[in-house]
């Protein structure tokens, strides 16, 4: 008798719907259009994955990085995945059966080319910067999430402007979340979905050193900016920027997380850190800011320089306006960029980075780390004007931005 075929084994990538944030980062990234979503979930379409890993190091919670041994014949659709409120367990095999094993379904034509040559110069950075704090991480799912109470709710706009953004503080109790300058945690909606589902949780970068807020309490602060329109312009109410911006103190708030393990500040001596944002972008260069200052203040090595480059369209629209304008400059060095103000013409971060463009090629050449967070229009301005400003000082901007991808020095979280 003639033995069966053996049986083909993928190893299938899936995402974890109770961890990922729903970012969009993966979908983004993926150069070969593998992964899609719906109002609920993330998914991998197995017909077109081809294992590349373009998308694991942009993650900032790890939930793509899921690869599942199982027959071909019953690999998760499309369908299945975007069912899922979880993600379904890792069934045993014999260990002999696992072979032969493939990345995925040899006839699903997908592309064979990988992204490597592209991942050297991609605008995020693959790992942290080798000085960086080691961060807790996915302690808190949306299964398990933590109770935090609001100890304060504060504007940091003008009251009756466009811009209607809140520094909120989140305190944890006795509770253990340790939280480090660049990561983020997820704020939990309260109420279902149009589908009847829990709200998954919306990713917000803390504004707060590791020392908390208020040092020596264990709390920290969001920046989040109340949204009423979506990208279109058209009338949307954010489900958790609304929440939060109405919150009262004393009230309650469901977190998960932290997340974020790449985009760390550096902790070593005469370590320059180089900030490009724009509204909310703020928050983790707040954190940053504020870890240094304090270390300034307690007499401890704060590192090497600070440059911001902050842009929003009016002063009465900046988040922090005052505190920054208190701010030493031996501590850092502020550049400001206003695109709406009445009688003055529009200036965005990228043209007064090429006002400077000495200041910040003289930065670069050194123990410099980059970081760049804000709406994601800002970009490839920003790209632009890095390249412009180290092509005039002589440096070779693709050389030096493939180097600082590739030690950790460069990071971009764009929205």
């Amino acid at each position: 008798m003639n033995a069966p075929d053996p049986i083909a084994f993928i190893r299938q990538h899936l995402i974890d719907p109770e961890v990922c944030i729903r970012c969009n980062t993966c979908e983004e990234t993926c150069p070969v259009k593998a992964i899609t979503h719906d109002g609920r979930n993330y998914v991998v379409d197995v017909n077109i994955c081809n294992g590349c890993n373009a998308c694991i190091s942009p993650c900032p919670t790890g939930s793509i990085d899921h690869w599942h041994l199982l027959p071909r014949s019953l690999a998760h659709s499309l369908e299945d995945q975007f069912g899922w409120d979880e993600l379904p367990p890792q069934k045993e095999y014999p260990a002999d059966a696992a072979a032969p094993v493939v990345a995925l379904a040899p006839e699903a034509g997908a592309a064979s080319e990988t992204p490597q040559a592209n991942a050297a110069v991609s605008p995020t950075s693959p790992n942290a910067p080798w000085s960086a704090a080691h961060p807790t991480l996915n302690q808190h799912t949306l299964k398990n999430p933590i109770s935090a109470s609001v100890a304060g709710n504060f504007r940091l706009t003008a009251p009756g402007g466009d811009a209607d953004v809140h520094h909120i503080v989140l305190d944890f109790g006795t509770q253990f979340f340790p939280l480090l300058e660049g990561q983020a945690i997820g704020i939990v909606p309260p109420g279902l979905d149009a589908d009847g589902r829990p709200h998954y949780p919306r990713m917000y970068s803390v504004a707060s050193p590791r020392t908390g807020e208020r040092e020596g309490y264990n709390n920290a602060a969001l920046t989040v900016k109340r949204v009423t329109t979506d990208h279109a312009g058209r009338s949307a109410q954010g489900a958790a920027s609304n929440y939060l911006c109405d919150l009262q103190r004393g009230d309650t708030v469901q977190v998960t997380g932290p997340f974020g393990d790449r985009f760390l500040m550096p902790n070593h001596p005469g370590s320059n850190i180089l900030m490009i944002c724009t509204g909310t972008g703020s928050a983790p260069m707040r954190a940053m800011t504020e870890h240094r200052r304090r270390l300034k203040e307690a007499g401890k090595p704060v590192g090497g320089k600070l440059m911001l480059f902050f842009g929003a369209r009016k002063p009465e629209e900046l988040p922090y306006f005052g505190p920054l304008a208190k701010l030493p400059h031996e501590l850092m060095d502020t550049t400001l960029a206003f695109s709406r103000v009445p009688g003055e013409p529009r200036s965005y971060v990228q043209d007064r980075i090429r006002e400077r463009a000495r200041d910040v090629a003289e930065l670069l050449r050194g123990d410099t780390f980059v970081y760049i967070c804000g709406l994601k229009g800002m970009e490839a301005g920003v790209l632009d004007a890095l390249h412009e400003a180290c092509t005039l000082a002589g440096i070779d901007w693709p050389a030096l931005h493939a180097r600082y991808v590739r030690e950790g020095r460069f990071h971009v979280e764009t929205y």
